[in-house]
């Protein structure tokens, strides 16, 4: 069995099933430690990340800097693992999005969001969620348990084997950016998600820098400075609502880090500054926050705080208990908003028709009886309760 993770999730076997060990999310020193335990020489270590992170190696004998008994030894005590693919859509939009399988059986999503210039990776970070954000349909998901480093790193090199991207070109990269804002919240799951991004961001390996690396919280107050000291990623802050009774209501951690606490965290970020700005993440609901006046609340809010606002168009889901705000108000917001110094784009829905737009991600694979959603919905009532101690 497996160990429980810092949060108490069971956590898979890091071990095959014919009992190699997998080797992807290893830091540089355990990966060393591992290797000398075989009998090997410590510098085989950084020629086996090269080739890993690097070059995108699957299999121990395409290493060929490395003589072959060396490789077979490898072979024998290591695997180069890679999450399943239970499903690959692609939407008419390019969007691409993949349900991905882990050793346990669990499933999660990722998602490649092509532009002209660049590529984002929505990455997840926990199968479910802890929070119960009303507008967003991953929330609706009980947690079941957060992902290894190992599954974290894995949905990076996962969509670089599908976009035929290894090694990485310098310029030009179909996949240049990645937002940890798929399904989970990241500073509840810290250390593995720390660990995976210091090997994302290593130099020597898949190396993609810091400044192309966001990291969505929807507000877990306690580690938002830890993260910007330790990883300096930038960060954006799910918002939402401009007052508690609000984002009580829509967001539920608010009840435990309300929205003086938030955002005095924010003006503290490690790294600040207008060339460094915290993006804040507003979900345009009909009738709910898309008013003149909370524009005119937001923008009182943030002052002082050097920010983009993203204003996100409701992406609708089954179930949803919101309707998506309409275009002129949407459009009203944005020019109040941009009038007081803030930039803020409307974000365009992407992947819609195959519900990878933001708020919709969920393993659709789940498929409840009654019994089962009675259980969820006492779940969800339960992890509310404890988010309002």
């Amino acid at each position: 069995m497996g160990a429980l993770s810092h949060a108490g999730v069971f956590a898979p076997p890091a071990n095959d099933a014919d009992g190699r060990r997998d080797i992807v999310g290893l830091d540089r020193t355990e990966l060393t430690d591992l290797l000398v335990e075989l009998g090997l020489e410590a510098f085989r270590a950084r020629q086996v990340w090269h080739w890993i992170y690097h070059r995108g190696a699957t299999d121990f004998e395409t290493m060929t800097t490395l003589a072959r008994p060396v490789r077979q030894r490898l072979a024998e005590s290591l695997t180069i693992g890679r999450p399943g693919v239970s499903r690959d859509l692609q939407s008419e939009d390019g969007t691409r999005k993949w349900l991905l399988r882990m050793r346990d059986g669990q499933e999660f999503e990722t998602v490649h969001i092509p532009e002209e210039d660049r590529g984002t990776l929505c990455v997840s970070s926990q199968v479910g969620c802890t929070l119960t954000c009303r507008f967003c349909h991953t929330g609706t998901q009980r947690l079941v348990r957060n992902l290894e480093a190992g599954e974290i790193v894995g949905q990076v090199m996962m969509a670089r084997d599908a976009i035929g991207e290894w090694p990485a070109p310098k310029d030009g990269r179909l996949l240049s950016n990645i937002v940890m804002m798929g399904m989970g919240e990241p500073l509840y799951n810290y250390e593995n998600v720390a660990k995976a991004l210091r090997i994302v961001m290593d130099g020597e390996g898949i190396a993609i820098s810091k400044r192309r690396i966001t990291l969505s919280t929807s507000g877990v107050v306690p580690m938002m400075k830890r993260c910007g000291e330790e990883l300096g990623v930038n960060l954006a802050v799910s918002l939402h609502a401009v007052t508690d009774e609000l984002r009580d209501r829509i967001v539920p951690i608010n009840r435990k880090y309300p929205l003086a606490e938030l955002l005095e965290a924010c003006r503290t970020y490690p790294g600040l500054s207008n060339a460094r700005r915290i993006t804040f993440e507003y979900v345009m609901l009909k009738g709910v926050n898309d008013s003149a006046a909370d524009a005119r609340e937001l923008v009182r809010l943030l002052r002082g705080i050097p920010a983009k606002i993203n204003l996100i168009p409701f992406n609708p889901w089954p179930g949803a208990p919101f309707e998506r705000s309409d275009w002129k108000q949407i459009e009203r917001f944005a020019d109040l908003v941009n009038a007081a110094g803030y930039a803020s784009p409307v974000r365009t829905p992407r992947g819609e028709d195959i519900m990878a737009a933001c708020g919709q991600l969920k393993s659709d694979s789940m498929r409840l009886s009654a019994a089962e959603r009675a259980a969820m919905a006492a779940v969800i009532a339960e992890k509310e309760a404890a988010q309002a101690l």
